[in-house]
């Protein structure tokens, strides 16, 4: 069996599908439980720290863990940062057969904090019988100290052990999501798989094929390949269901547009009807209120008019925005998954006297778009309402980069275009 602890909504589980191979994931959450149902994935229900070992001895060939990060992550308000030396107790411990989790876990700040020396605790139950025969790990890349300790005792057990950080985008993901990983092997030399993208393209050499650019968010949402995509935004508020999470003032989203007939990527020309009714607008259109609901909404082309659009992770001053024609940044999700929204400004170049229309209110992203830009399938079936889909989707390791983790291993090629995206 191929173990995968702390299994998400299916990161692993999705790459391993496509390589032809399944795992068995313990997984806590209640929704990212019934996601990995309806995709069809093997899971047990259960809290990883209270499982026990010995189901899994003599039966497991690779362990896959991506725990809990709270004592490292940036994403969170960071209270387990001085729990970080109890979990690098902890993992001495359990290499050496020692369960000290009691009296550690009552001296950490944020109860969370141990889950990241659980793996040990499996990986030595496993070591028993010379399992398993393959390790993968992902998290933060502040994790990557307590990667190494886990490499430290690995290669005591006869592992072949590679730990670094790696980038997502560098894999054909259309995000530059950076991630501490831990490759572990006792049958072959351990290594980072060869990136296949780069910032900029590169030609072929007479050492082999270049690397091709990085993949951008138009690209793996389907909306063009150009520098400046041009969606078509309508009005109005988008389709309800579970609690809103979302700020004020952006119900609409590109895909509630998109799905119902007014959404283009082509470049030419744009329909916009906006929050923002200055005086100006309403004098040549009318506002909301006295408008005709079956009137056509003003048009302008792409002569008069052209938006450039990006994402915006969220509402701080130091959030990262990314134009389409680029790879997002790195998606997380949890207090501040409301604010990850497609923003607009006039695109450069139009002249000083050119008729623009008010600039939209910044969309938010739906849960299928941050999916994809995630590398799961559009179709993937996420359970929950918006807060608890999210929450999965910035939670799971992208899947196109766990299969480039995982093929070596498992002794089988790795064929990109099977994570087809956009449909």
């Amino acid at each position: 069996m191929i173990l995968d602890l702390f299994a998400g909504p299916g990161g692993w589980s999705r790459a391993l599908a496509v390589l032809g191979a399944r795992d068995i994931g313990l997984e806590w959450d209640e929704w990212a439980c019934k996601t990995r149902a309806a995709a069809g994935q093997l899971t047990v229900r259960t809290d990883v720290a209270l499982y026990p070992t010995w189901p899994w001895v003599g039966r497991t060939r690779g362990l896959i863990a991506s725990p809990p990060c709270q004592a490292w992550s940036m994403a969170g308000k960071r209270l387990g940062l001085v729990d970080q030396p109890l979990v690098h107790e902890a993992v001495e411990d359990l290499a050496a057969g020692r369960d000290t989790r009691e009296r550690l876990l009552a001296a950490c700040r944020d109860e969370r904090s141990l889950l990241a020396a659980e793996p040990m605790r499996y990986l030595h139950a496993l070591n028993t019988v010379g399992e398993p025969e393959w390790v993968a790990m992902e998290e933060v890349p502040d994790v990557l100290p307590l990667w190494k300790q886990y490499a430290a005792v690995l290669r005591g057990w006869g592992f072949s052990v590679w730990t670094g950080i790696l980038n997502a985008a560098d894999y054909g993901v259309p995000q530059t999501r950076r991630r501490a990983i831990l490759l572990a092997s006792r049958v072959r030399t351990a290594q980072p798989p060869a990136p296949t993208h780069a910032r900029v393209g590169e030609p072929d050499s007479l050492f082999g094929p270049g690397r091709v650019r990085w993949v951008s968010m138009a690209e793996a949402l389907g909306w063009g390949a150009t520098d400046r995509p041009v969606p078509t935004v309508c009005a109005g508020g988008g389709p309800g269901g579970g609690p809103e999470p979302f700020p004020s003032g952006s119900r609409k989203t590109l895909s509630d547009a998109r799905e119902r007939g007014t959404w283009t990527p082509r470049p030419d020309g744009v329909v916009l009807s906006s929050r923002r009714d200055g005086a100006g607008w309403a004098a040549r259109h009318g506002t909301r209120e006295n408008r005709s609901t079956t009137a056509p909404a003003p048009t302008f082309t792409a002569e008069a008019h052209r938006w450039s659009w990006s994402l915006r992770s969220n509402n701080q001053a130091n959030a990262t925005i990314r134009a389409l024609s680029e790879p997002a940044g790195t998606l997380f999700f949890g207090h501040r998954a409301n604010e990850c929204t497609w923003v607009a400004e006039p695109s450069a170049g139009l002249e000083a006297d050119t008729e623009v229309a008010p600039v939209p209110d910044p969309i938010r992203i739906t849960a299928r778009e941050a999916g994809i830009l995630q590398t799961f399938p559009a179709d993937y079936p996420w359970a929950g309402n918006k807060g608890q889909q999210f929450s999965q989707i910035g939670n799971a390791v992208p899947p196109l980069l766990a299969a480039h983790l995982l093929a070596p291993h498992l002794n089988v090629p790795l064929n990109p275009d099977d994570f087809a995206l956009a449909a």
